[in-house]
């Protein structure tokens, strides 16, 4: 046997693959959440695009440069601060350049970008060109002016800004999506007049500000025109909180029976509603479309054309439903998560959003003025040094010509610092002209005023404010623009249903006694006559309408409804009924009806309960049916009855030992659902008898009409004078027919008299 000598740990660190892999995960989820998907509240980058923008700046691409290859930005974005993938950082490049995914783009691109239908179909880097444009003069013009910190780069031979330094927030005006670990954001574009309006306000009463902010912030503005149709309170709610939905709608007009959509929701493709639309079409569900055309070109870059079939078809409608079913109405998760001044991520609401950004602009400016200061004071003492030599100009050359140390020995004559001292020595002879003086002197009241302006500045916070309000007045001027998403109250969209959009046929439905269920267009068909499976036969039929559902009351009292317009075809055998509804293995389908959902449909059963239900109480779309008359063990379900008019109709009711009663209909109840209240008071006794009474047939009877009762023998017919005879109130005996019309096979509704 082979024995192995035991693995030297010496110098190695030893803890639980458990404790390893929960350190190296939390190590990695914290790197993509602060250095690769969520953006700094301060530029509003994340760290591809920070690199981006100041590699392009360093390549010199500002928005009057030439054109210059994206391929050679994407190079020295990677070399230089970006260690990873060519593409992603390609990518990124191309989303800061569309005018349809940025709001305010910071990349002017020449070439193929991509497009609205497919934003990824740009051409490769080594095809495209780009340069800055105008607008990230706000991230970049004061980068060179002490206004941020600067850390080594990935390899430490050079060194990039932590972050830029925005004159305005960049972040809430582009927005900002990413995906982390554990957690994401999602911020929507805004109106930069708007946004500058806010920080304008707050920097002038910081105190009452929720309201005033909600006020000159109406909501987002998307680089689209379509319409926000979000209600106002949810978006001051989504402020409140950081988190909320904005629900935005294609814009349209009507030109003569045209619908014309002009502008799409963010992210919305022309080229996929389109598609969308035909595909309803192709399935049926639009008959009262006739055709689409994409009009769309460089001078209408949205232009969809919707033609209905007639100018009878309601065109309002029509566009609802396409909101309701395609990307002409489009929802944003809204998520406003950031990297915050200490560091961390977390969700903000607007208002501290605002003033955080305000915190680290008034910063920015701070050290921008302190940098200047440094250099005014820089400059003044350099002046004051080159003042003392004009003064004493002769005595400086001599020493200059005869000292072995000339420096040591000015410091040591004129009080001198090392700096004036070297300043003096690398004088050239032109600057001793009497014109340089004069220079001098100018130079030195002009910064002396600089540095009072600057000193003022920085002596109270009052005053870097008002400075940091002027100029974010002149940046809203300069760069400010008008509102794109117009903000609409709207009613919500709603798709047709199924039946609104099929042609109304009359039909013939039918149930074989094997569960077979067809349906035949017309109702002239004659249900004996259509095809069935070998020894199968008709058990039930009706006739109705194809835009109406069919309902199945079982032997239990349950009901189940299809839509007759998904019945199969009767050219056929049609299909089992077990394959569109579920019923129990000890009951069957005893009735079929169909009706108007606010019909009154009269229920009971042979116990002699019954109660009055609305039609659209039979609807249920749960496959297993709805339990809607509730029966005991032995008790049967009698046929429902139709009630045309509960105020003049009245019921009659007899039973299997010949008791007639005759009330009005007004007298049962209105359910949904039950046992019903007694029709018909059978004794005890006589339910538990061998031979127990009950409910035998129940009909509704319109006013002036006579009843037929039949028997196996003759048939008895009850005119209204003779109907007052058996008249009575709900739950009454009722009384005894004439002997040898007792036994009764059937009840029938005679002529009126």
């Amino acid at each position: 046997m082979e024995i192995t000598s035991p693995i030297n740990t010496e110098g190695f660190e030893i803890q639980p693959l458990e404790k390893f892999a929960e350190s190296a995960y939390l190590n990695y989820s914290m790197y993509v959440i602060l250095d690769r998907a969520l953006p700094h509240i301060g530029d509003g980058l994340k760290p591809v695009q920070r690199r981006i923008v100041y590699s392009m700046d360093q390549l010199h691409l500002s928005n009057d440069a030439k054109y210059k290859k994206s391929a050679r930005t994407v190079g020295d974005v990677l070399g230089k601060f970006h260690p990873h993938g060519d593409a992603a950082c390609y990518e990124a490049m191309v989303h800061l350049a569309q005018p349809f995914s940025c709001k305010y783009p910071l990349i002017d691109g020449q070439g193929n970008w991509g497009d609205p239908d497919d934003p990824k179909s740009f051409a490769a880097m080594r095809y495209t060109e780009s340069r800055l444009t105008k607008y990230s003069e706000l991230l970049l013009a004061e980068i060179k002016m002490g206004t941020t910190d600067w850390i080594p780069n990935f390899d430490a031979t050079l060194e990039e800004p932590v972050i830029l330094p925005a004159r305005l927030p960049n972040l809430l005006l582009n927005g900002s999506t990413g995906i982390a670990v554990g957690m994401a954001t999602n911020i929507p574009p805004h109106n930069l007049n708007e946004i500058a309006g806010a920080l304008i306000h707050l920097i002038d009463d910081p105190i009452d500000i929720n309201e005033k902010i909600l006020q000159i912030i109406q909501g987002p503005d998307f680089p689209t025109s379509a319409e926000i149709i979000t209600d106002p309170f949810q978006i001051n709610e989504m402020y409140r909180t950081g988190k909320g939905r904005i629900k935005t709608r294609a814009k349209y007009h009507f030109e003569k029976n045209d619908i014309i959509v002009t502008a799409l929701p963010l992210y919305a493709s022309g080229e996929k509603i389109m598609e969308q639309i035909a595909s309803q079409m192709n399935k049926k569900k639009l008959p009262m479309v006739l055709d689409i055309r994409d009009e769309s070109d460089h001078e209408d870059p949205t232009r969809l054309v919707i033609i209905p079939k007639s100018n009878r078809v309601d065109k309002e409608a029509l566009i609802n439903h396409l909101f309701a079913t395609t990307d002409l109405e489009r929802s944003y998760h809204v998520n406003m998560n950031m990297i915050g001044l200490n560091g961390f991520p977390k969700v903000k609401t607007l208002k501290n959003i605002l003033l955080e950004w305000l915190e680290f602009r008034t910063q920015t400016v701070r050290k921008r003025y302190e940098y200047r200061l440094d250099k005014v004071l820089n400059r003044l003492h350099i002046l004051d040094g080159l003042l003392i030599a004009f003064l004493n100009i002769d005595e400086i050359i001599a020493i200059i010509r005869n000292a072995d140390h000339p420096k040591q020995k000015l410091i040591e004559k004129f009080s001198l610092s090392d700096k004036q001292a070297d300043t003096i020595l690398d004088i050239k002879l032109r600057q001793l002209a009497k014109l340089e003086k004069i220079k001098i002197i100018t130079e030195q009241k002009e910064l002396n005023s600089e540095r009072k302006t600057i000193e003022k500045i920085l002596s109270s916070e009052k005053n870097l404010k008002n400075e940091v309000k002027k100029e974010i007045k002149k940046d809203k001027k300069k760069y400010g623009d008008a509102r794109l998403s117009q903000i609409k109250q709207r009613e919500d969209s709603e798709a047709f249903s199924e039946i609104e959009v099929i042609d109304k046929e009359p039909v013939t439905v039918t149930l074989s006694k094997n569960g077979w269920i067809t349906s035949a267009k017309g109702h002239d068909v004659d249900p004996e006559k259509l095809k069935f499976k070998i020894g199968d036969e008709l058990l039930s039929y009706i006739r109705t309408w194809n835009d109406k559902p069919v309902i199945f009351l079982d032997s239990k009292g349950r009901s189940y409804s299809i839509p007759c317009h998904t019945l199969p075809s009767a050219r056929g055998f049609g299909e089992p009924i077990t394959g569109r509804i579920t019923i129990n293995q000890d009951s069957h389908i005893q009735y079929i009806l169909t009706n108007e959902d606010n019909a009154l449909i009269f229920l009971s059963s042979d116990r002699g309960y019954g109660f009055l239900t609305k039609f659209s109480n039979f609807v249920t779309k749960n496959r297993n049916g709805k339990a809607l008359i509730t029966l005991s063990k032995n008790d049967k379900l009698l046929a429902p009855q139709l009630v045309n008019d509960i105020d003049t109709e009245i019921l009659a009711a007899i039973t299997t030992k010949g008791r007639l009663l005759i009330f009005h209909a007004s007298e049962m109840p209105l359910l949904d659902k039950g046992k019903g209240n007694k029709i018909i008071s059978i004794p005890k006794k006589e339910i538990d008898s061998s031979d127990p009474e009950k409910l035998k047939l129940l009909k509704i009877l319109p006013d002036n009409v006579n009843l037929v009762i039949n028997t196996n023998r003759d048939s008895l017919i009850l005119n209204k004078g003779n109907q007052e005879n058996y008249l009575g109130k709900r739950a009454q005996r009722g009384k005894k027919l004439p002997r040898g019309y007792q036994i009764i096979r059937s009840l029938e509704i005679g002529p009126s008299t």
